[in-house]
C-alpha cells in the first residue's frame, strides 16, 4: 500500500490503525465529559431553582409574584 508516494509495510498500517482507534477512544471520552459536566449543570440549576423556592416558601412570599401572596386561599 502506498501513501503520499511512500510504501507503507504492516507496522505502519497497524500503527496508523492504533492511532485512529485511540483517537476515536478520546473523542469518545471527551464527548461523555462533555454530557456528564451539562448534566451537572443542569442537575445543579434544578437544584438551585427548588431550593430558592422552598426558601421563598418558608418566608411566606410566593417568588413568581413579588408583591405578595393573591387570592383566598393565600
Amino acid at each position: 500500500m502506498t501513501l503520499f508516494g511512500r510504501t507503507l509495510g504492516v507496522e505502519e498500517i497497524s500503527m496508523l490503525v492504533f492511532l485512529l482507534m485511540s483517537l476515536a477512544i478520546w473523542v469518545m471520552a471527551l464527548r461523555n465529559e462533555m454530557a456528564w459536566t451539562r448534566w451537572f449543570r443542569n442537575w445543579e440549576a434544578r437544584r438551585k431553582a427548588r431550593r430558592e423556592a422552598e426558601l421563598a416558601q418558608e418566608r411566606g412570599s410566593n417568588p413568581t409574584s413579588p408583591d405578595g401572596p393573591r387570592g383566598p386561599w393565600g
